[in-house]
């Protein structure tokens, strides 16, 4: 090989890892897209929206790495399973009972994980403050009150033994409660919707808050989108939540 030839190859791999290397959210962007009818769904806002209370690399990660690893996982489970594939995810997941038992456990996990992702993206990115309207109402009415809702969610976050989600669910009457899951359980597994959750995966945290749940738990209360949460209230009580 002459010389100007493997000059042009190192120029070119040199190229190619400058690329990757000075645009590493691209190239994950690329490596995470999933072939499949389910979807990672684009984050509303910066990785760093949410600083202080939750960091950028910390969002960054797990959009793009975890979200897009669940999403991929059940694109692949459904791959020869054209029914299962049609339907739309909520329906999955209420039905797990009906579903193929060689794909029901990834289902499970992949199905759940996507979709309580794809629900904690749009209720975060807000300012925090106290919910109002017909939301505040139904708090008070089947929670107690605003503070009430937020001591008793956050013990039950605090209590999640190992992985897990808490969760405010809404059925279709607008009746709240309080409920916590292992793994990525979700509450469309028992009929019911999620208002609004929040992981307690340590991937979701352990960046900037260790082992210290409880203050993650506490700080994640100002980075919620009251107005997105809001509508996710209306929609139930008009049977139009989907996930």
């Amino acid at each position: 090989m002459s010389a100007m030839n493997r000059r042009g190859l190192l120029l070119a791999g040199a190229g190619l890892a400058a690329t990757v290397f000075a645009s590493p959210r691209r190239a994950l962007a690329q490596a995470a897209a999933p072939s499949g009818p389910f979807t990672l769904p684009a984050l509303p806002y910066a990785f760093g929206k949410n600083e202080p209370h939750i960091d950028a690399q910390t969002m960054e990660i797990h959009h793009g790495r975890h979200h897009a690893a669940y999403v991929a996982n059940i694109n692949n489970a459904v791959k020869d399973h054209a029914q299962v594939a049609a339907m739309p995810l909520e329906q999955i997941l209420a039905r797990l009972g009906e579903m193929p038992e060689s794909i029901r456990t990834v289902l499970r996990n992949s199905g759940g994980g996507h979709a309580n992702h794809a629900m904690f993206w749009q209720i975060m990115g807000g300012s925090g403050g106290a919910p109002g309207g017909e939301l505040a109402g139904a708090i008070t009415r089947d929670l107690g009150g605003f503070d009430k809702l937020k001591a008793d969610f956050n013990g039950a976050g605090a209590r999640v033994f190992g992985s897990g989600w808490v969760f405010v669910s809404v059925d279709r009457t607008g009746k709240l409660a309080i409920v916590s899951k292992p793994n990525q359980d979700t509450p469309l597994m028992d009929g019911q919707h999620a208002l609004f959750g929040n992981d307690v995966w340590e991937h979701a945290y352990y960046l900037k808050y260790q082992n210290r749940r409880p203050a993650y738990l506490e700080a994640w209360w100002n980075v919620l989108d009251w107005s997105a949460i809001q509508a996710r209230y209306l929609q139930a009580r008009a049977g139009s939540l989907k996930i």
